[in-house]
């Protein structure tokens, strides 16, 4: 099996502050790979340290077969990033902008037109071709960005939160664009916080919390990490909600404190489901209202980078 991005114990620290914790991360070329952390786990780290903008403290990475630290050079030949907003000059058309960069890639005038033409056509794009692009929707300015980010082919792309203000119909088109783009053999290394998107796109998910990669695996592998269904209990008032924190013991149980919900993975089964009111009841922590519903990305991510109950308090 290929792998476009190999990182093995990569370490780093600002000051006394360790980012990241020795991360160990393998993606497979021609694959879409999500990343998923809270704010601070240490994603950005890492994207910048592959993406050669910073330097690392201790392990190895490399990325297309080379090392990012001794060839960054190649590195950077290998490899194109797509940033949370699009990175288009709005005074310039699609065209334009598009041919501006196969200039700077120092493509010749007759690759240049050639290769505008061809991702005009190839991100649907004819339509404002020769508009400015300062008129365009959120997602016909994604759509271009993304097809600027392919003048030059890249190896591996780094697709930062693709979809971030998009209507869905923008956000649809947008997707099945980075299936495509993976579907020609492009490595995709895509960081986001909507985990519905990780669950479309990635054909794996690594969960990075506190510097350290703590799951990796499918979306339906990691959903299975979260045993059987989840129970929803929602409190009235901070009084239940405290007294239900307190009695339920089960593993992986996670809440919030502003919605007064407390979520707890079950086996599904109707006699875990009764013991686990009779104990809300004795407690005198009986909810206002009782839910389930099957394990999603949300909840795999909210089990494994959930802080203790003593912080939720």
């Amino acid at each position: 099996m290929a792998y476009t991005v190999e990182v093995a114990g990569l370490t780093k620290s600002y000051g006394s502050t360790k980012v990241l914790r020795g991360v160990d991360l393998a993606i497979e070329t021609g694959s879409v790979h999500g990343l998923l952390g809270a704010n601070g786990a240490g994603k950005t780290t890492l994207v910048r340290i592959l993406a050669t903008l910073i330097g690392y403290d201790g392990g190895s990475a490399r990325v297309a077969g080379h090392d990012v630290a001794r060839e960054a050079r190649a590195v950077r030949g290998q490899i194109s990033l797509t940033g949370q907003y699009a990175a288009v000059d709005e005074m310039l058309t699609t065209r334009e902008n598009l041919s501006m960069v196969a200039r700077l890639r120092r493509l010749s005038r007759v690759e240049s037109a050639a290769r505008t033409d061809e991702l005009i056509a190839r991100f649907d794009l004819a339509a404002i071709a020769d508009r400015r692009a300062g008129t365009y929707s959120g997602g016909q300015r994604r759509r271009l960005d993304l097809a600027m980010s392919m003048v030059v082919p890249p190896t591996l792309l780094f697709l930062d939160e693709p979809t971030t203000g998009l209507d869905p119909r923008s956000r649809d088109q947008v997707w099945a664009t980075v299936r495509e783009l993976a579907g020609t053999g492009v490595t995709v290394l895509l960081t986001t916080q909507y985990l519905e998107e990780a669950d479309q796109l990635a054909d794996r998910i690594s969960v990075l919390d506190g510097g350290r990669i703590v799951a990796e695996g499918s979306p339906e592998e990691l959903k299975t990490q979260v045993a059987g269904d989840v129970v929803r209990l929602t409190y009235g008032d901070a009084a239940g909600y405290e007294a239900a924190l307190a009695a339920v013991r089960t593993p992986g149980v996670t809440a919030d404190p502003v919605l007064l919900t407390v979520d707890v993975p079950t086996d599904s089964a109707p006699d875990s489901l009764r013991t686990l009111l009779d104990t809300l009841a004795a407690a005198d922590a009986s909810p206002r209202r009782v839910g389930m519903h099957a394990p999603s990305l949300d909840d795999v991510f909210l089990t494994l980078t959930a802080p203790t109950q003593e912080a939720l308090r």
